[in-house]
């Protein structure tokens, strides 16, 4: 078992790792993912583990169901238990997302999963998430 700084939700079945630096809005665009149907698997600390040469990712016991809010605190959430990892998003400044990016992969744990960088404060930031999860999972084919 790994633990990764990043916050992890659900959207459709399929896990979500946002990563970045502190303060860089990885709970708040889980919470704009959440309003719009996703569910909370950990917020700021994520626990990896392998089954079955897949990713599965989990809370740490101590916050499971908990989401950081800036501007209202510490908030309380039903969460899912775990989730399989499909797709893992890097939130950086706008200078670093390339317009026409090429197919991406990074390893946790030794297992291969696709990542994107996105701005996590633009408002199309939530359904960019959902369009790389459609991306990664065969829901849609990119023709770049």
């Amino acid at each position: 078992m790994k633990r990764v700084s990043g916050t992890c939700v659900s959207i459709d079945g399929h896990g979500v790792l946002l990563r970045g630096p502190s303060g860089c809005g990885k709970s708040d665009l889980a919470l704009r993912l959440i309003e719009d149907g996703a569910f909370l698997i950990a917020d700021d600390y994520t626990e990896m583990e392998v089954r079955d040469a897949r990713l599965t990712a989990a809370a740490p016991a101590a916050i499971r169901g908990m989401i950081e809010v800036r501007g209202l605190g510490i908030l309380r959430m039903d969460p899912l238990d775990e989730v399989q990892l499909s797709v893992i998003i890097d939130l950086v400044p706008a200078s670093e997302v390339p317009r026409m990016p090429d197919a991406v992969d990074t390893q946790i744990l030794g297992v291969a999963l696709p990542l994107f960088k996105l701005v996590s404060f633009e408002p199309s930031a939530p359904a960019k998430v959902r369009l790389a999860v459609r991306l990664s999972t065969g829901g849609i084919i990119s023709v770049s």
